[in-house]
């Protein structure tokens, strides 16, 4: 079980990833090496915070292996000479090897390759794979100058820090400058950015993870706040289709400019490729052989505008399309809010779905939840479990801040995480301490990737389920998560007290921790920023609470949820009359359906009925003269009767049934005589035609 442990995780969280990143990306779409290099950011960010726990309790392991090996022996030993030195010495320290122990040197391999790793993805692939994505050049070559030029001031101003730092240890006349000084410098500058965005993001997750649970039990809540997301996402939806008919219009002038034979038709032709298929229909190419590019002299755009046109257009294509499936989708949430609220006053106790799925339910789901059980997940329990969730959420908020703020004081050991890891330790119990370990790292990642999920930058950056990301958004959250992630580790290692840095202990460090190496070569970044910059996270948490940063948003003209806001409340009731007016497009769509199935499924019935009765009632003897008498009859006249009178229906389209009609006959045709006008002996039809009032003629149909 040495190595199973670890092979576990590795391959457990490849899944994880991959299974995040098909829910916010789109593999058919999307360039193979964006979804690789996003993969691979995410995969290994979520590898550190897994594997952490079990580098601790490999630690413990082996500071009670040294402590024991440099245990002295007992007072009472008289023994001397040779025996002395073959007799061993009982050991005071009830060590034994954990579960999920890994071997020596493996560790100290595998984090320095992780590390350094994604390292390399945040400050150089992944920021160059970002330019790359979003240039709009028509070649590789042109894609790759643009990226560079992007790049030049971004990887300027990092070598300006760095080289800040660089002057600093080399003015410092106690400290001499070597190899493994100039890594601790990089490393302190990294993890002092990614400290730096993790306080922020941390104070925001920690108040708004427990409260959304909270306000996730409130039903007239998350209707209002649905309410008021639609308004705004239809005005978005809005502006996306106003900006795609722009720029569309542009590629039309550009495509009807440019003909066949100019050299920049292959750029033209490109960037059609890229827009949506009903204006590829529309504009189509200008194939005319007889008018060539330079009969007129026109001006023509340069490859520098088809350059940014084919930005524009994959811009706004990917911004139309995502707010088209965020619409749809955030009306089903809307239509399911709805139903819970009307379900609650429901006597039956099974609940009732306005809308039913237009997918098909999977039986083994369906048997098990039921209308009875869903009813009383969604209106009794789901409520109170959000509730239980939310203060429990709260207690493990007020705990990390608290550790926060007195994770630096050794003696008394303030911080709870520290207290809970030695309280452990002193038992060796290596089950509670991995336990506690991973629930502990695992909150703090959820506080704070769950922050860069939520963040939206305007329209730049913004992860969008169901497929909806672009490849900008992807690399830059694999970006972040890269940077956030050391310092998160470090951070934890701090408040549990297993980094020799802050506990001032002279003991074995974790393996972790030996890589980022010694900060003491930085003294004012290890003893002033990483031990009192984590404290702003109390006031970061204050500004979450009384929602500080929205008001602030709100006033500068971006809309934000508020409930004692009239903004709010009129976007509120603009997003409820929006629903209300899609929810009755939907009724009646589903109410025509209904009927037309009704419709086959009823004369459908009645045709082959028909047909079956009349095939076993005619005698035998008689069916030479039935068919002579049919086929006569076939040239001259029309068989009078409903099948074949709803099947002339049908062909000679007449006028539709009134499908929103409170009730119908059997007979359509009969059930429009009132509305027919009576001219003896005809009578006119509204479908073009005038039939006799005799049922019998021989000339009825001439």
């Amino acid at each position: 079980m040495s190595g199973a442990a670890l092979g576990l995780e590795i391959v457990f969280v490849f899944f994880l990833a991959l299974f995040l990143l098909h829910r916010y990306g789109d593999f058919k779409k999307q360039h193979r090496l964006v979804i690789v290099g996003t993969l691979l950011a995410w995969y290994l960010c979520f590898l550190i915070v897994f594997i952490l726990p079990l580098d601790v309790s490999t630690t413990i392991y082996n500071r009670c292996k040294h402590a024991a090996a440099n245990s002295s022996p007992p007072e009472n030993s008289n023994i001397t000479g040779l025996y002395a030195t073959a007799t061993p010495v009982p050991s005071q320290h009830p060590c034994f090897k954990p579960w999920s122990y890994i071997p020596d040197g493996i560790m100290p391999i595998f984090w320095r390759v992780v590390y350094w790793t994604s390292q390399f993805l945040t400050w150089i692939l992944l920021p160059f794979m970002q330019s790359y994505a979003r240039s709009g050049g028509f070649s590789i070559t042109g894609k790759i100058k643009t990226a560079l030029i992007e790049n030049a001031i971004y990887y300027g101003t990092y070598l300006l820090i760095f080289g800040a730092f660089l002057i600093y240890v080399a003015v410092n006349p106690h400290l001499h400058l070597e190899w493994n000084q100039l890594q601790t410098i990089g490393i302190a500058a990294a993890n002092t950015w990614g400290l730096f965005l993790l306080v922020l993001l941390l104070g925001y997750g920690l108040v708004e993870i427990p409260r959304s649970y909270w306000n996730g039990a409130k039903r007239g809540y998350l209707l209002m706040k649905t309410y008021f997301k639609a308004a705004k996402l239809m005005t978005e939806k809005a502006d996306a289709e106003e900006t795609l008919e722009d720029v569309m219009e542009e590629v039309r002038k550009v495509n009807e400019s440019i003909k066949y034979n100019h050299p920049l038709r292959k750029c033209v032709d490109t960037i059609l490729k890229k827009c949506p298929t009903e204006y590829q229909e529309k504009m189509g190419r200008n194939m005319d052989d007889y008018e060539d590019f330079d009969e007129k002299h026109n001006t023509y755009p340069s490859e520098k505008s088809l350059v940014k046109l084919h930005k524009q257009v994959i811009y706004s294509v990917q911004r139309h399309r995502r707010t088209q499936v965020q619409w749809r989708i955030l009306l089903e949430q809307a239509f399911y809010l709805e139903d819970v609220a009307k379900n609650e006053t429901s006597a039956t106790r099974q609940f009732v779905h306005t809308f039913q799925s237009p997918e098909p339910e999977n039986k083994f789901i369906q048997y098990f939840y039921n209308p009875t059980v869903e009813w009383y997940w969604e209106c009794l329990l789901r409520p109170w479990f959000y509730r239980i969730l939310a203060v429990v959420l709260s207690v493990f908020s007020v705990i990390v801040v608290w550790s926060e703020c007195t994770f630096f004081s050794t003696t008394p050991v303030l911080s709870l995480f520290a207290v809970f890891i030695q309280l452990a330790e002193k038992t060796y119990n290596y089950i509670y301490i991995e336990i506690a370990c991973f629930l502990s790292i695992f909150f703090l990642s959820i506080c704070v990737y769950s922050t860069v999920f939520r963040i939206r930058v305007f329209n730049y950056y913004y992860l969008a389920s169901h497929h909806q990301t672009d490849a900008y958004s992807l690399l830059f959250s694999g970006m972040l998560f890269c940077r956030l992630t050391p310092p998160l580790c470090l951070n934890f290692l701090g408040l549990t007290h297993m980094d020799s840095s802050i506990s001032h202990q002279n003991t074995q460090p974790t393996a972790y921790t030996s890589i980022m190496g010694s900060m003491k070569v930085l003294s004012f970044i290890a003893d002033g920023f990483y031990i009192y910059y984590p404290m702003l996270v109390v006031i970061l948490c204050i500004a979450t609470y009384f929602s500080l940063g929205t008001r602030c948003l709100n006033l500068l003209g971006f809309q934000q949820f508020m409930g004692d806001n009239d903004m709010t409340s009129d976007l509120v009731d603009e997003g409820k009359e929006l629903i209300r007016r899609e929810k009755r497009k939907r009724q009646r769509q589903e109410e025509g359906e209904n009927r037309r199935r009704e419709w086959k499924e009823r004369y459908g019935h009645n045709r082959e009925d028909s047909t079956r009765n009349r095939n076993i009632h005619i005698d035998p003897k008689e069916s030479n003269l039935s068919d002579l008498s049919t086929t006569r009859s076939s040239k001259y006249t029309r068989v009078n009767n409903r099948t074949e009178r709803d099947r002339i229906e049908l062909l000679q389209d007449v006028e539709p049934l009134d499908f929103n009609a409170e009730t119908f006959t059997d007979d359509p045709l009969e059930s429009k005589s009132e509305r027919t006008f009576l001219y003896p002996p005809f009578r006119y039809q509204p479908g073009g035609r005038y039939l006799s009032m005799s049922q019998t003629g021989i000339f009825d149909d001439v």
